[in-house]
Order: C-alpha cells, then structure tokens, then sequence
C-alpha cells in the first residue's frame, strides 16, 4: 500500500496544530475568532509558500460546514467555477461552497470580476490565496468584498515542532531502527526560508536516502541534512515580492551606513544568481545617497558594477562587495536627490515659462528680431562667474538644491559663497 506524502500526513487539523502565523492564529486574533465563530467571510490570504494557507482554509471548510472546493488559477477557467456553482445546494454541498482559488494572480481583470456575482449572492464562500501583493495583483471590486490576511515565514524555532513531529511519523513508517544527530531537526528547521511544506518535505526525502549504519539502524546526519536542504532557505522570485523586499532592504541598509546589513542583502541576491538588481541598487545610491557628500562614489561604484558584469558569479562578488561597503560607510547626502524633485514638481505643476532670452540659442540673433542676447560669458568675469538670470521669468527666485552639511558641500558653498559675494 502506498504511503501518503508525508507533507499530507502531516497536514494540521485544529488551529492549534498550526506553527507560525500567531499574529494571526493566536488565542484572541481576529481571524481565530473569524474561524471559531464559524463565520462565512471572504478573504484573501496572502504570503509565501509553505506558510499554512491552504491548511487554514481547510480549517475554515471544517469550522463552517461548507464543502470545499479547490482551483489553481494557473490552470482554472471560469467554467470550472461555474461547474462548482452548480454543486450550491445539491447534495454535494448541502451546507454551502467555499472556493479556495489558490494563486488568484494569475485570474486576469475578467475572470475575477466574474466571481463578484457569486460571492454577493452568497453563493460561495472565497478564499484566494497569492504569493504576490494583492494590492497590486486582485481587482479593487474583489478585495473590497474579502479581508486581507497576510501570513508570514515561519521562524525556525516557530518550524521545529512540524519538523520534530514529521520525524516522529517517519521513525513509525520505517522498517529499521532510525535516529538522528541532535543539531539535525533544527538544520532542517532553519535551512527551509520559512517554508513549513518544504521543511517537512526535506525530513521525507532525508530518510528515503538513509542508509543502514553497520548495526542496521538509520541515522540521520547533519551533512546528509544539509546536503538535502541546501540552497532552500532562499525565498527568491525574480520580479515577485521578495526580490523588491530585499531591493529595499539593500537599498536602505546602504542609506543607513550599515556596512554588515548592506553585504547580507547583496549576498541572498548573489546566492539567488541575481546581478543585475543589487547593481543597479548601487548605481542608484550612489547619486540618491551619497551625491556631493563623495562625488567620486559613482565613478568607483560604475568601474565594480562593469567588473561584476564581466567576471560574472562567483567572482562577482567581491567588486560588488566593494561597492557596497563603500557606499554604507561613505558620508551621506540626499541634496540631489531633494533638489532635482522640487525641480521636477515644478515643471509637473506646469511652472516652466520661457526660457530667458539671454540662454537662448544663438541662431536667434540672427533672425532679426530682438536683435541681441546680451549673453554674458561667465568666464570672461573673475572667478569665472557673473550674476545673470537662468532661470524662466516666473521662477527667477526659486530655490532647488540646498547644500548638505557635509564636508564637500560646506566646502563648495565657501566657495561659492566668496565668489559670488564679489559681485562685478
């Protein structure tokens, strides 16, 4: 008789059962109350694999007495919905449906609007399930009528009883003796990226491989576990939600002059094969970030970036590395980046206005209107500057970049500062 996936077996029946998601789960929280109280409320549960969605919707069929019915949007039509309606007050659901449609991302604008009807006549129950933000991904109509719940990674120690217990179910199933290293259920536990499911499915394909020792017992070892496990605590989906988490933890840990968080994130970007988007992090804190506080930064960070690109992985890493530590301990400044927005709203808001005569092209003057420009040229005056108006009639007053208090700006303000109070 063939054994069911241990992931299967494993599955929680009670809430209680459950690991992780205790913000949402535990004693008191609205959505254990939601469950307890049996009530029929459309939700969206939201998160990455292996975090309990689909054990919790289960959990919800139960509670409710609803039959449950499941769709993956990747491959369900609207017609399988429609064949799931006919099932409302038949035999087969005599206490209602509840649809779970897990991964509903991938339903377009149409044929999630078609379930409007149905959840507003009462005819199902929905509960849709993404990895992706639903804010950016479900039609705005559909989140109005559901509640938004976000499940998080499991913790490690939060993963160790689901692990421990598999375990457990594993030492029944086999045949020989098993045992394991003391270290192993929690290298199993922290090696799974918070993916529960995937732990669990480890603790399986680990004892499929063990081998008899030479006293026929099984025994699990930590470099077997490893050896299983490796890579799988990466969450990492090329343009999903976790490749933009870790872009702006990156982003900010180089803002923050966090040298040690800084080379964290690059490294999960590395592990997950991924240049080309910590390299443009870079490239944007330089400016962003540091700017005039250490104009060189960009130059230096631009020849690592080009390094990086032509060594590829795994050298890669250590131009990058550079880049990196560089721009976390370089001091900081956001000067450009302030100026260059209030310049910009301007120009949005529509404050533009002629260019002044005086800068334009010098083809105008021989039109034969307004005959001269009286353009003077800055280096023609000491110190090479002269006071003339650039900017258009209706912002001739603006003000956009404020020098930062760092050491270069201060310097460069000095010497404006001098120059321009030597007015000719």
């Amino acid at each position: 008789m063939q054994q069911r996936p241990l992931a299967d077996e494993i599955r929680p029946k009670t809430l209680d059962e459950v690991v992780g998601q205790k913000h949402l789960l535990a004693p008191g929280a609205v959505l254990r109350r939601l469950i307890e109280g049996g009530a029929s409320v459309n939700m969206v549960f939201y998160g990455p694999s292996g975090t309990g969605k689909t054990t919790v919707a289960n959990i919800v069929a139960e509670r409710t007495k609803k039959t449950l019915f499941r769709l993956n949007a990747t491959t369900a039509t609207l017609q399988d919905v429609k064949d799931i309606i006919a099932n409302v007050g038949t035999l087969l659901a005599p206490g209602g449906v509840l649809l779970y449609l897990d991964e509903i991302q991938y339903f377009n604008k149409k044929q999630q609007q078609s379930l409007l009807e149905f959840m507003e006549n009462g005819q199902i129950t929905l509960i849709a399930s993404t990895t992706e933000n639903p804010y950016f991904y479900v039609y705005g109509a559909l989140l109005s009528r559901s509640t938004v719940f976000e499940f998080k990674a499991v913790p490690p120690e939060e993963a160790l009883p689901a692990v421990e217990r598999a375990l457990a179910i594993e030492k029944e199933r086999q045949e020989l003796p098993l045992s394991w290293e003391a270290e192993v259920p929690m290298d199993i536990a922290a090696s799974c990226g918070g993916d529960v499911r995937k732990a669990v499915n480890a603790v399986e394909l680990l004892c499929q491989a063990a081998r008899p020792d030479g006293g026929g017992r099984l025994v699990l070892t930590r470099e077997d576990a490893r050896q299983v496990s490796q890579r799988s605590a990466m969450r990492y989906d090329k343009g999903g939600d976790a490749m933009y988490d870790l872009a702006s933890a990156l982003m900010k840990s180089l803002r923050g002059s966090d040298p040690d968080a800084a080379l964290h994130y690059l490294a999960r970007f590395l592990e997950a094969g991924d240049l080309v988007t910590p390299c443009r992090r870079l490239l944007c804190s330089a400016s962003e970030d540091i700017g005039m506080a250490y104009p060189q930064a960009i130059s230096i960070v631009k020849a690592c970036v080009d390094t990086a690109m032509q060594l590829g992985l795994p050298e890669a890493q250590l131009p990058l590395a550079q880049a990196a530590v560089l721009l976390a301990t370089a001091p900081k400044s956001n000067s450009v980046e302030e100026g260059i927005q209030r310049a910009w709203a301007d120009v949005r808001a529509g404050r533009t206005g002629d260019v002044p005569r005086q800068l334009q092209n010098v083809h105008a003057d021989t039109t034969g209107f307004d005959n001269r420009q009286n353009y003077k040229y800055p280096h023609s005056y000491p110190g090479h500057w002269v006071d003339q108006q650039y900017l258009p009639d209706a912002l001739k007053n603006a003000r956009y970049y404020e020098y930062g208090d760092n050491k270069t700006e201060q310097a460069a303000k000095r010497y404006w500062d001098e120059i321009k109070g030597r007015r000719p």
